[in-house]
């Protein structure tokens, strides 16, 4: 038995002998509510296809610069050492983020004292291994411009990014006023602890008795050490007595402690050791054929070029903290890392300068003084209030540009 186009498509039978009629305008409305249904069923499935296909930018794009900078340094034959050197510096940003990653799930595992102790050690890894490495080069002006530069680049540089994307998206945030400002009146004493040899060697050099870089080098032993047994009592106040003063981000770092295990933060964190190590020496390696190639000073280099490479990974963090209203947690990081850099960083490329045989000291230049002292200043002032908009970052980058500018055309100093 046959059925009619109408019985077909609506699913209904039909008698024997029955004449086949053509559809009404019922059956249109019907047809079209199905395939309305259709088109809206495959539509969300589009959408859910592209929702999953979305790949979200990422840190580590950069690292297929990894190896294509070992291929560019193994390679057999003439090599580019700009290429080289840019390649270098890029991939050891994704790199030292694992570093910092492995670092987070590890101390948040060991309890509070110790991991504050393997923060101190491996937050700061990549900056102390590529100082570390220059500094057997004999590149002390690099060394001492990458203290400098991580200090101004995290107080204004991360700052002024973390305040201008987050405000950008709220008007106003908050943060720990009490928190921030012992922080920065922490990093205060020690960027007097760091100009105090610079302002020696200039009163020094005027009186009767003259300059010795001796007595210089004893005095930068002697701030580097109080500068150091600062530190863990910086460490003790913000992890034991006080540490309800600091209480911010602990929900980041618990996420990543949560996904990681123990032994595979270990492993994670002596490869990306490993890489930095690597990369760092390739990169050192390379500066000056990259000064007399691009005409820029070592101080350039390493006030700019260097703080950033090493601190590339914590400045995305802080910003994208930002940019999720965590104002606490970002003036965190950008605080912290500098204080990290003044206190412990700097005491230890003095004490490592002594067993590599090329003593350093603290003493640096009068831009780089006048550098620190109005970066300290004006994150003085806005961390006064607990609270951030978005011109506040426009104030910090500015700064950070004019001070860029400045050090692009200090001439090299007179050795």
């Amino acid at each position: 038995m046959k059925r009619s186009i109408r019985a077909v498509m609506t699913g209904s039978g039909t008698r024997a002998g029955q004449e086949i009629v053509p559809p009404r305008p019922a059956f249109r409305g019907r047809y079209s509510a199905v395939v309305s249904t259709n088109f809206v069923d495959l539509a969300g499935i589009n959408r859910e296809i592209l929702r999953r296909l979305k790949v979200k930018p990422s840190l580590d794009w950069l690292l297929i610069f990894v190896p294509l900078a070992i291929i560019l340094r193994f390679w057999p034959g003439s090599i580019s050492p700009t290429a080289l050197f840019v390649c270098s510096a890029l991939g050891i940003i994704p790199v030292a983020g694992w570093i910092g990653r492995a670092t987070e799930a590890l101390a948040a595992r060991v309890g509070e004292g110790l991991g504050g102790l393997l923060n101190a050690t491996f937050g700061n890894a990549a900056e102390l291994i590529i100082a570390g490495i220059a500094l057997a080069k004999g590149l002390t002006n690099v060394v001492k411009a990458s203290i400098t530069g991580s200090i101004i680049g995290n107080v204004l540089l991360v700052l002024g990014l973390s305040i201008l994307f987050g405000g950008v998206r709220y008007k106003e945030q908050y943060f720990n006023r009490a928190g921030a400002r012992t922080s920065v009146v922490s990093l205060s004493l020690a960027a007097i602890g760091l100009i105090i040899p610079t302002v020696f060697h200039l009163t020094a050099y005027s009186s009767p008795a003259g300059w010795s870089a001796l007595v210089e080098q004893k005095l930068s032993v002697g701030i580097a050490v109080i500068l150091f047994l600062t530190y863990f009592c910086v460490l003790g106040f913000s992890l034991g007595t006080h540490k309800y003063f600091f209480q911010c981000g602990e929900e980041h770092v618990e996420e990543t402690a949560r996904e990681w295990s123990s032994g595979k933060a270990v492993t994670i964190l002596l490869i990306a050791t490993s890489f930095v190590a690597l990369l760092s020496e390739f990169l050192v390696g390379t500066i000056e054929n990259v000064r007399h190639s691009l005409g820029l000073t070592e101080v350039f280099i390493g006030v700019i070029v260097v703080a950033i490479v090493g601190n590339a990974a914590e400045h995305s963090t802080a910003i994208l903290m930002a940019m999720k209203n965590k104002m606490n947690l970002s003036v965190g990081i950008a605080i912290g890392s500098s204080l990290q850099i003044a206190l412990f960083v700097a005491p230890v490329l003095i004490f490592l300068s002594y067993l590599l045989g090329r003593r350093m000291d603290l003493e640096f230049s009068l831009p780089e003084v006048c550098a620190v002292v109005a970066s300290v200043y004006i994150l003085f002032q806005i961390s006064g209030d607990g609270e951030t908009n978005w011109i506040e970052g426009v104030q910090l980058l500015s700064l950070y540009a004019i001070l860029g500018i400045l050090f692009f055309y200090l001439p090299e100093p007179r050795h």
